[in-house]
């Protein structure tokens, strides 16, 4: 658990946050408005209200209270129940008048109590408490002199700084800790007036006493910024301490070091470090992004230990320039595959229009494995070089033909769109198909103007005869969405080609847009071969089961879809949709498909399901399904057992339960086991044999392990 002093100060931190919250709503407050609130709260103060009541009453008087409050508020202060609700009005509450009210409460309380008053005190930074509060140094009570350490550094006079000081040396070690947090703060506050100086001495003085290391580690940062380049041989001691918090105090503080003298420092520290220290040195010289010296991140980015080279070329990618780009092209081509894809991926993210710049001008001349990478930084930066990588597609080495039309993929616009179009079309190499195909595929996604780019691809889908072009175009269409590439998709779904055939039908399955419903209706209805009529209808119901569409709509498309079903396995999944999506129109065609002995089952389980959902919204399930042929009986179980052969399990009194005043019976669970209370006969195939009457007619009827059941009318 946190020591009740950590409590302390995180409730004074939470607190001062709370008050500057505080602060701009009373500014947006008028003063009419928060005069006539604040008498209607001093009312609920001075009743008999409840405590709860009281306490909403004083967080309320944080934003509406003024002096006038502060009498009836520091009435409850003693108060173990709503003393804190009070001190967070009086926090907040301007003037001398709530100072002077928290003054005087410490006279008369004590324990938890008074650590609260205190830690007030040290939000308002109250200092005609100094006196006070430096009494409370010596308290016996460790939390009550913490307390008043803390509030003392917060106010930060040098009245609390002498009585800091003095306590510093001769305070016991429960206590030390919390002065030493006073003196910090105190110090804190004299570098923010421009007294580093004195800020450095009283520093210094925490570090040499006998506190806490965190205490130490505070102190220590303070000094190093107080001294300014003077606090740099310091910041280098720790950089080199063997211990761990010590090092990372350094590179902390370092991040925060104003100047440029400490970048050099650490310049040098950098080529006398271990390797995984150079390597967080590397970063926090990478944090100092407008003081670096890049010169020093380039070099351990060339050289040493991978470690530190890795975090050099990571850091390039933020403090990086023009000056770079040689460097990492060459450790790009390195045969260390980690330390090469990091200097891409920095080469892809280095800062600045002139890198842009360079890499063009380094093109022309470019040979050897430089070449194709150049061309490949090109098309990750996403640089307008599209001349230069036209050329480059006729070259004789397949790599740089690749890096090009990648590079192309990635740059060109809609009007360039057609020179990686005629690559997949009519290949100047055929090895280059794949690589274009994947260009393509690239810059027609990338494209702002997505039917644009589908009619470009459609009208080179119509010219060419290749049928592998065209599932290349087919499957890009798919890629592009839209409108036009839709009906692209949609009419190649319908030619004599078999592969076309069963590409588009594919694609059209997973359409992510509502609008492929009425093509996948209309192949579903015209398609002669059932793979793809199959393929069509299923699509068309997943759009109708899992898009968001308006009811009446979902209805109708789900009777389409029930219509142009050619088998029973894609009826039952229509009834799988209305079952979801309960209304009328969906009760209505479970109705009729009930009238089909191989969907009987299914659709009777919809309708019951159906009518359930739609009764609760205020229809009557008894007609509702009476509206589908299921009409009330007068049902009996006479018997009912479960099992096989000889052995066998009596469920009578299960079924009489579940039994209403339908031919259908619906367990608590799909399961019969779980619904009989357990398995009679693990392993074996079972029946369920049950013995019924209905309207006064006998009857008998078996079902196999976890079949709906659906009673036979007697005859």
């Amino acid at each position: 658990m946190p020591s009740t002093q950590f409590v302390n100060r995180v409730a004074v931190l939470t607190v001062a946050l709370i008050f500057t919250a505080v602060s701009s709503i009373r500014a947006a407050e008028s003063s009419s408005q928060s005069a006539d609130i604040e008498t209607q709260l001093l009312a609920t103060l001075r009743s008999d209200a409840p405590p709860a009541e009281k306490a909403i009453t004083c967080k309320r008087l944080a934003i509406h209270g003024s002096s006038a409050a502060v009498p009836e508020l520091a009435r409850l202060l003693p108060d173990e129940q709503l003393s804190s609700w009070a001190r967070i009005a009086l926090e907040a509450i301007p003037g001398e008048a709530a100072d002077e009210a928290l003054r005087n409460a410490t006279d008369s309380i004590q324990g938890r109590l008074l650590v609260g008053m205190i830690n007030s005190i040290g939000v308002r930074r109250d200092a005609k408490a100094v006196a006070r509060l430096t009494a409370f140094l010596q308290d016996k009570d460790a939390e009550v002199a913490s307390a008043a350490a803390v509030a003392l550094g917060r106010i930060g006079n040098s009245d609390a700084v002498q009585a800091l000081r003095q306590s510093l040396a001769a305070k016991s070690d429960d206590v030390r800790s919390a002065v030493a947090e006073g003196c910090i703060l105190c110090a804190e506050r004299l570098l923010g007036e421009g007294k580093s100086g004195e800020a450095a001495k009283l520093y210094d003085e925490v570090r040499k006493a006998k506190v806490p290391q965190q205490r130490n580690i505070e102190a220590t940062r303070g000094a190093i910024l107080a001294r300014g380049p003077e606090g740099i041989p310091l910041l280098l001691e720790l950089l080199r301490s063997s211990d761990k918090k010590l090092f990372q105090l350094a590179l902390g503080t370092a991040r925060e070091f104003p100047g440029s003298k400490v970048d050099q420092a650490l310049a040098d520290e950098l080529a006398k470090a271990k390797p995984e220290r150079a390597a967080l040195i590397v970063e926090a010289m990478a944090d100092r992004t407008d003081t670096v010296v890049l010169a020093a991140v380039l070099k351990a980015a060339g050289e040493g230990p991978k470690q530190a080279r890795a975090a050099a070329i990571a850091a390039l990618a933020r403090v990086g320039d023009a000056s770079c780009l040689s460097a990492l092209l060459g450790i790009a081509l390195e045969s260390d595959k980690d330390l090469a894809d990091l200097a891409k991926s920095t080469l892809a993210e280095l800062p600045g229009k002139e890198v842009d710049a360079k890499i063009i001008a380094l093109l022309p001349d470019a040979s050897g494995e430089v070449y194709p990478l150049l061309l490949e930084t090109v098309g990750q930066r996403r640089i307008d070089a599209k001349d230069t990588l036209l050329k480059a597609l006729s070259h004789a080495d397949k790599s740089v033909r690749g890096a090009a039309l990648a590079a192309l993929g990635e740059t060109v616009d809609l009007d360039g769109l057609s020179v990686l179009v005629s690559q997949v079309v009519a290949p100047k190499f055929p090895e280059d198909a794949s690589v274009a195909h994947q260009a393509l595929k690239a810059a027609s996604i990338r494209m702002p103007d997505r039917e644009a780019c589908a009619a470009e691809l459609t009208a080179a889908l119509e010219k060419t005869s290749s049928a592998p072009t065209k599932a290349t175009l087919l499957q890009i269409l798919g890629d592009v969405g839209g409108a036009n590439a839709l009906a692209a998709i949609g009419a190649a779904a319908k030619s004599s080609d078999p592969e076309l055939q069963d590409l588009s039908s594919r694609l059209l399955g997973k359409w992510m847009t509502a609008d492929a419903a009425p093509v996948l209706l209309g192949l579903a209805n015209e398609l002669q071969e059932e793979k793809y009529q199959v393929r069509a209808i299923r699509g068309y119901i997943r759009i109708v089961r899992q898009f968001n569409l308006p009811e009446q709509q979902r209805a109708e498309m789900c009777r389409k879809a029930f219509e142009a079903s050619r088998r029973p396995a894609e009826q039952k999944m229509v009834l799988e949709v209305l079952e979801r999506y309960p209304n009328a129109a969906n009760l209505k065609l479970a109705g009729e498909a009930i009238q089909a002995p191989e969907l009987r089952e299914e659709a009777i389980q919809a309708a019951i399901a159906i009518a359930q959902k739609v009764s609760e919204k205020g229809g009557n399930e008894k007609e509702l399904l009476s509206q589908v042929g299921l009409s009330p009986v007068e049902l009996k179980i006479v018997k009912a057992e479960y099992g096989a052969g000889t052995t066998q399990k009596d469920v009578t009194a299960t079924l009489r339960t579940q039994a209403k005043d339908l031919p259908v019976i619906a367990l608590a669970s799909t399961s019969y086991n779980a619904s009989f209370g357990g398995d009679p006969l693990p392993g074996t195939a079972k029946i369920l044999r049950i013995q019924y009457q209905i309207n006064g007619k006998p009857g008998e009827a078996s079902f196999p392990e976890n079949a709906l059941i659906i009673l036979p009318m007697p005859e």
